[in-house]
């Protein structure tokens, strides 16, 4: 039996879950009132 693996699927995988939890940091930040300093 043979498992193919898309090692670049993956990345971008990863890629988009640290993004959207990035995001979500700067939401809860904007929405209580806190400063963002970076982009």
């Amino acid at each position: 039996m043979r498992i193919n693996t898309n090692i670049n699927s993956m990345r971008t995988q990863e890629y988009m879950r640290q993004n959207q939890d990035k995001m979500n940091t700067a939401m809860n930040r904007l929405s209580s009132g806190k400063s963002i300093n970076s982009a």
